[in-house]
């Protein structure tokens, strides 16, 4: 089977997602190629100068595959000019919500005009969130694949032995508004500890400095899933993160992390501080969301899924 996967880029997000499910389908016999396009790195042309950039490429292409798949919205419009049996495309997260949260509403108004439009130029969607597949569906009526993001428990042997900093506590993600760091920065002169804020690591320098913390927070106010909890998970650091978006598929409040509202700072602050002062409770976290990962997201437990996915596709 020959695929073809596009997106704005192949780290990070949900382009880092395609890049690692890519990798692992090559290892178990499809031929998955990815779609490399340059495009200008401004802030609002970026993802207009991909799919200008994106279709000249695709047009240019002369291959046919059987399946093409679009890991985003701006992805679809190069997706549309590709040959293909069929069209996939995946969304993590609302997109015109997300875009209404970063943007304008003028920009947000376009945005939707763009999230309907992508819809009809693909055969089948996904979602690594069963909260996104039921707004779609709420939404545009539009059936979604659940096809959750595995953990690569794998690359966590290159991760040497830290000592642990339990004065530390650990941000990770991009520095923008809908993450919520500006959230976070607001309360770190109260919090009882030292925030470390890893916005432009190496993902091996980033899970060193997160194995080396005693929580994780998410303080973001629009999400999907984030793979840094899952990553947190596995390496039994308790984490506190917003109730949004799909956050909640794989936190439940005190047992496998804590849950606070989104826009809330001061009970963000006495959650951190709490945790900061309840070892007990901290380590039942870790430990409990480590067991959650191994038995729901790793990619032994995950990879027939995605096998079986490609394959009904045929």
């Amino acid at each position: 089977m020959k695929i073809l996967y596009i997106s704005p880029r192949f780290e990070g997000g949900i382009g880092g997602h395609a890049k690692r499910v890519a990798e692992k389908l090559q290892e178990n016999g499809f031929e998955i190629e990815l779609m490399f396009v340059p495009h200008i790195p401004i802030k609002k042309l970026k993802n207009l100068s991909f799919s200008i950039f994106g279709s000249l490429k695709a047009m240019m292409n002369k291959t046919e595959y059987d399946v093409v798949h679009a890991w985003n919205i701006p992805s679809v419009f190069v997706m549309k000019n590709v040959k293909a049996k069929k069209k996939v495309l995946s969304i993590h997260g609302v997109y015109s919500e997300q875009v209404e949260m970063i943007h304008s509403s003028q920009i947000s108004v376009l945005a939707k005009i763009a999230e309907q439009k992508a819809l009809k130029l693909a055969d089948v969607f996904t979602s690594d969130s069963k909260t996104v597949c039921n707004s779609y569906k709420k939404k545009y009526n539009k059936d979604f694949v659940y096809l959750p993001a595995p953990l690569d428990i794998e690359k966590f042997k290159s991760i040497p032995n830290v000592t642990k900093k339990n004065n530390q506590i650990i941000y990770i993600g991009r520095d923008s508004y809908e993450k919520g760091i500006s959230i976070l920065k607001q309360i770190e002169s109260k919090i009882n500890a030292k925030v470390v804020y890893c916005t432009n690591l190496s993902w091996k320098e980033t899970m060193i400095k997160l194995a080396e913390s005693k929580i994780l927070v998410v303080p973001s106010r629009v999400e999907s899933i984030p793979q840094v909890i899952k990553e947190a998970f596995y390496q039994n650091i308790p984490v506190i993160a917003t109730k949004v978006g799909g956050i909640p598929e794989i936190i439940e409040d005190q047992k496998t992390g804590l849950l606070v509202s989104p826009n809330d700072p001061q009970k963000l602050l006495e959650s951190i501080n709490n945790l900061i002062e309840n070892s007990e409770m901290a380590e039942s976290l870790g430990t409990s969301g480590h067991n959650f990962i191994i038995n729901n997201f790793s990619w032994e437990h995950l990879l027939p899924k995605y096998i079986k996915f490609y394959k009904n596709l045929e």
